[in-house]
């Protein structure tokens, strides 16, 4: 079964068989001598809190005799980093490196040792921010990520297995990998340059030595290199450092719509090219994009500059704007153009509206069920077809399949009487619920 491993170190053998067909250049060491110092090994002391995760870290050092004077629930882990900034001494890597750290040690190519702050960590995209403190650093400039193509030569620069200042090279073998299941926020540059254990937070270069990417995961089936490497595109960590930078965090805000990728046998229905836009398949009751009035059906073509090819292209560029902004959409409507105005709400915000518009029964799926039962007899009432988890009704006990038959004793038989009958409510509402075979009651709270 192949698996998706994340990688703690980034080492690379320069492989010049790769570029025979390339009469011009003969080697990378031009270029290689100006960004190699911009990349660091970075080692992070993390805390061990699962119980099970310690044993079997103690039983390692037991075998291996290597207990040293390190704490006996802290272990180091070693990766990559880019230093993007040398004024100010920031310097990109993955979150998974730095996530759960109590301290990170940076060291340059140099060999000088620094205390690294963490200026902020990005989970659903795996990039993190890190600042030192520090004279003649050396940066790597950031190139544009939307213009890779495949076929592109790239190198990989980074720590693999501890091997510092290690350097690979290869083509870029794929662009926008999403649905991998690494991150949240997938678009991932692939590269069959070689990836080792260790590589994560490394810079991916072209050959005029621009960062295109920050490694960050491979394809392997054995915990090694099999030449599929993944990195985060330079554009997304651009983005997210952005707000990084300025705010110590990225909050996102929410649109509000599911959308589907537009398939040859849809793009025929909707009489559109195929691989061009995204459809909106669901639009979220008081969300941003219900009051800017986008339908189920729209064909999204552009967001904010961007053109649209696909679902993931609307997520990853709609899930990299700060909340409470707005954005600008190009949409298809029966064949005609239109351009929507849209600003992005905080999620929380949205639930808070929502909870306090039902407090009893909001992250509650409703339909109305109608079916008759050997043991209960003739039913018409409404059946729960989903329940957020942490919502007072979850709380409360109310399940997925359990069928709502009355309201404070009020017996309902459809969605409207039962909310008409909820409204009624104050502190509490008192659902009798039959739930398989049986038959119980259930007291929702307003409060939780």
């Amino acid at each position: 079964m192949k698996k998706i491993f994340r990688m703690f170190v980034i080492t690379f053998s320069l492989v010049t068989s790769a570029f025979a067909a390339t009469p011009i250049d003969t080697t990378l060491a031009p270029m290689l001598e100006k960004v190699l110092p911009a990349v660091v090994n970075i080692k992070a002391d993390i805390k061990v809190t699962d119980v099970n995760v310690l044993r079997e870290l103690q039983k390692q050092r037991t075998e291996q005799g290597s207990q040293g004077n390190q704490a006996p629930d802290v272990y180091s882990s070693v990766a990559s980093g880019v230093i993007v900034d040398a004024k100010n001494g920031y310097i990109l890597t993955n979150a998974h490196v730095v996530g759960d750290a109590q301290l990170v040690t940076v060291t340059l190519s140099d060999g000088h040792h620094y205390t690294a702050k963490i200026i902020g960590i990005d989970k659903p995209s795996d990039v993190a921010l890190l600042k030192i403190t520090a004279k003649n650093l050396t940066a790597i400039q950031m190139g544009n990520s939307n213009d890779v193509k495949v076929g592109d030569f790239v190198a990989a620069i980074g720590n693999p297995f501890g091997l510092n200042q290690t350097v690979t090279s290869g083509i870029v073998s794929g662009v926008g990998r999403t649905t991998l299941g690494i991150e949240n926020f997938e678009n991932f540059i692939q590269t069959d340059a070689s990836i080792n254990p260790g590589n994560s937070g490394g810079a991916l270069v072209d050959m005029k030595g621009f960062l295109i990417g920050i490694n960050t995961a491979i394809l392997a089936p054995a915990r090694g290199s099999i030449g599929i490497g993944f990195a985060i595109p330079s554009n997304m960590a651009k983005s997210v450092m952005i707000q990084l930078i300025e705010f110590g965090n990225v909050k996102r805000g929410a649109l509000g719509i599911g959308v589907q990728d537009i398939t040859p046998d849809l793009a025929g229905a909707f009489k559109i090219t195929a691989g061009k836009g995204a459809v909106v398949t669901q639009v979220i009751d008081n969300s941003p994009a219900q009051q800017s009035g986008l339908q189920v059906g729209d064909i999204i073509t552009n967001v904010n500059g961007t053109d649209i090819k696909s679902a993931s292209d609307v997520v990853n560029t709609v899930g990299f704007v700060r909340v409470d902004s707005k954005i600008n959409m190009n949409i298809a409507r029966g064949g005609k153009p239109i351009t929507v105005n849209v600003t992005l709400a905080d999620p929380k915000k949205r639930l808070e509206l929502v909870e306090k518009m039902d407090p009893f029964l909001y992250g509650v799926g409703l339909k109305n069920f109608s079916v008759f039962s050997p043991i209960h007899g003739s039913i018409k009432a409404v059946l729960v077809v989903s329940v957020e988890r942490d919502s007072n009704s979850w709380r409360s006990d109310l399940r997925p399949g359990d069928v709502i038959t009355s309201v404070n004793q009020q017996k309902i038989s459809n969605i409207d009487e039962l909310k008409a009958a909820v409204a009624k409510s104050s502190g509490e509402v008192l659902l009798n619920v039959l739930r398989g075979a049986n038959a119980v009651f259930l007291v929702i709270n307003k409060e939780p």
